[in-house]
């Protein structure tokens, strides 16, 4: 049984902080196709079109027939633990600073045998769940996890590696005035985030919720303007330090396109919140949480953006707010590879229209703050870097990989009904 996580003591400035490393991150094309799963939470393996033979480890022809036709489909993750061993002492400085490390070998009942990351509380030759996961590289890796849940199960050290758990991490919401700022707070704080900083714009005007957002336990409200250069780097260097996980909910958005706007101004303001207002946070604090992503227990974990669908495909509805966040989904990009080397997680989610007075014209469903909230914890529990929140976020997306310019003639032709 895994014993339950311990508040981390606070840092002690004479000990070494543990410069970051990370296990081989070298994969071959195929195999990242292991990565492309984890990054959404699910299990999948090569099948052959041919013959059906599950494949493992990735390849490019298949191992029964030869065909070269592997998709990836989601298979059964059940399995039986069939050998294990502990590493105790390591060549890769990653694994020698992070022993002991149990692997073992999951024969699945989907077919092959497969090499994983065992948890602590698997038993041997017991059955198993195998789930993919990202590991500190940024890569995908098997994990081998009980069929069911276990007293302090996410507090086993080698899931805690290899996720985002907000538990007794410090966690800063950029925008108190966004309406999904209570619920986010909440949700941190019921899963056990020792500390959340919310940053708050022009805090001489008043908003409805800040006085329930000040109610919740563990809620530091402190100014910050994501618009305002030397507001933001202020802020980080007070708390830069410290921030554990960084959640980006600054948000402008308008109605309209190109040519329902007389000028750029609100144009100029989504792009000044929603593109250069995650650029001045990345610059600030980016550089702070990539040097401690591999501090201990008080390590910086994940970067959180919360984006609209339609950075992937433009709703002519919201045809310049959808232009400001494919440029902020761009940019993440660009972040997630600066982080890349501090194993920092940078997790995007993406939702559909949100339940706000600016949305108040399209017809449901829309997404309330709660289901962002929950969502997003989630994500950060499995170690996620894409998370899709409500129906039209998910369908989009469906629809986007079966075929990209068939959306945006879909999403043409759906103007005024849809986002």
């Amino acid at each position: 049984m895994t014993d339950p996580l311990s508040r981390p003591p606070k840092k002690d400035p004479q000990v070494r902080t543990r410069v970051p490393t990370r296990p081989s991150h070298f994969r071959s094309r195929a195999a990242l196709g292991i990565a492309a799963a984890a990054a959404e939470g699910r299990f999948m393996l090569q099948v052959c079109e041919d013959c059906g033979a599950v494949q493992y480890p990735p390849r490019d022809a298949c191992a029964s027939c030869l065909s070269v036709a592997l998709p990836w489909r989601d298979v059964s993750p059940k399995g039986r633990l069939i050998a294990e061993t502990t590493v105790r002492t390591s060549t890769s400085i990653y694994f020698r600073e992070r022993t002991p490390w149990r692997i073992g070998t999951i024969k699945l009942e989907a077919g092959p045998s497969v090499m994983a990351h065992v948890h602590g509380d698997l038993a041997p030759d017991g059955e198993a769940r195998v789930v993919s996961m990202l590991d500190k590289s940024g890569q995908g890796v098997l994990f081998a996890i009980p069929p069911d849940m276990t007293p302090n199960m996410e507090d086993d050290p080698q899931m805690r590696e290899m996720t985002c758990d907000p538990k007794f991490r410090r966690v800063l919401i950029t925008d108190a005035r966004n309406e999904n700022a209570p619920a986010l707070a909440q949700a941190l704080a019921d899963a056990g985030a020792s500390m959340i900083f919310v940053g708050e714009a022009e805090s001489w005007r008043p908003y409805p919720h800040r006085a329930a957002l000040a109610a919740i336990p563990n809620v530091d409200i402190l100014p910050m303007d994501v618009t305002d250069t030397a507001s933001v780097v202020e802020l980080c260097g007070e708390i830069g330090g410290k921030t554990d996980i960084l959640i980006n909910n600054a948000r402008f958005v308008r109605p309209g396109g190109i040519l329902d706007r007389a000028d750029v101004g609100f144009a100029r303001e989504e792009m000044e919140v929603n593109y250069f207002g995650l650029l001045r946070l990345a610059q600030a604090f980016g550089p702070a949480m990539r040097g401690r992503g591999a501090d201990g227990d008080n390590s910086a974990a994940a970067w959180v953006n919360i984006l609209s669908v339609n950075a992937w495909s433009n709703s002519p509805d919201y045809g310049l707010f959808s232009a400001s966040s494919a440029a902020a989904l761009s940019l993440s990009q660009n972040l997630r590879a600066d982080l890349w080397d501090g194993g920092v997680r940078v997790l995007n989610v993406f939702t559909g229209p949100t339940e706000d007075e600016w949305h108040q014209p399209l017809p449901p469903p829309k997404v309330a703050p709660a289901a962002i909230a929950r969502a997003l914890v989630a994500g950060l529990k499995d170690g996620l870097e894409d998370v899709y929140v409500g129906d039209v976020a998910k369908d989009l997306i469906d629809r986007w990989r079966a075929g990209p310019k068939i959306l945006e003639r879909e999403m043409m032709e759906n103007r005024g009904a849809s986002s």
